[in-house]
């Protein structure tokens, strides 16, 4: 059903279409989809050769340890079948957005971009070392446009400051509630980043539904770390240094409606000055 979707708005875009998969955790899937939350690499993996083999047209039959297509059992009556939908890439791109390690891997095996969360430039040789893990698994190694695209947070401001403190309260939301404690993802990709003890401050908050200090605990630190942050100026200085070498090779940026107009400014101007085309796109909300 989703690589269906996916044809019939790649037909309609005239093949702009890139699909984006991610597992989510154990709240969502078990509390929301009905499912175990169970061998999760295992079953991304079948998922993508399913929707591989329904881009390429063809009769689709999987057994796998999570799928099996044609169903075993039920009237036996079941058959492969080929998708009816034409005029559609037999090859659309598939993202996985991942932030554990393994997963990371899993994307640079079978999947043709990662998306990450909460991405930070100065982890880059780890985000590297993931991803080396994965090409050397997968047939042929790394592909020639393999994209590494994280959602970032932007905000402008006078300061640094107070551009983060636009930003704390949905930073301090995903580390304390969103995700299970114990197998909370967000904050996992947060802390191994050397911010341990801020995170655990900011779920003791929460549990005391402080809501105001959960933000108040996110340190402008961390805010930097995986966000762009302050004066048009600083931003653009930050793209042009910190951000221009990492392994990412296109940023999503994350910001309001009002952010849109300097933002495409310092876009402009930070590749330009860097000696890249200019080009832009920005994502709001």
């Amino acid at each position: 059903a989703t690589a269906m979707a996916a044809m019939t708005l790649d037909r309609l875009s005239g093949g702009r279409v890139v699909v984006g998969l991610g597992l989510s955790g154990p709240q969502v899937v078990e509390g929301w989809y009905g499912m175990p939350f169970e061998r999760p690499l295992r079953w991304t993996r079948e998922y993508v050769a399913i929707m591989r083999d329904t881009f390429a047209r063809e009769r689709v039959a999987h057994h796998g340890e999570i799928y099996r297509l044609p169903a075993a059992g039920g009237t036996g009556l079941g058959r492969s079948i080929r998708v009816g939908i034409r005029d559609a890439r037999t090859d659309i791109p598939i993202y996985l957005g991942a932030e554990g390690p393994k997963n990371i891997s899993l994307a640079a095996e079978i999947a043709d971009g990662w998306l990450p969360t909460n991405f930070s430039p100065e982890f880059d040789h780890w985000y590297r070392e993931r991803l080396e893990i994965g090409f050397r698994g997968r047939p042929g190694g790394r592909p020639e446009n393999f994209e590494v695209a994280p959602g970032v947070f932007v905000a402008f401001g006078p300061d640094v400051e107070t551009a983060a403190d636009e930003l704390r309260p949905g930073i301090a939301f995903q580390i304390a509630a969103n995700g299970a404690e114990g197998m909370n993802f967000h904050y996992n990709s947060i802390a191994r980043l050397g911010f341990e003890e801020p995170c655990k401050e900011i779920v003791e908050r929460f549990k005391a539904r402080d809501r105001e200090g959960m933000a108040a605990a996110v340190p402008t630190e961390m805010v930097e770390a995986i966000a762009l942050v302050g004066p048009p100026e600083k931003v653009q200085r930050d793209l042009e240094t910190r951000w221009h070498d990492c392994v990412a090779t296109t940023l999503i940026a994350r910001t309001s409606v009002q952010n849109l107009p300097v933002l495409a400014q310092v876009f402009a101007a930070s590749r330009a000055a860097c000696g890249a085309p200019v080009t832009s796109r920005a994502e709001n909300g």
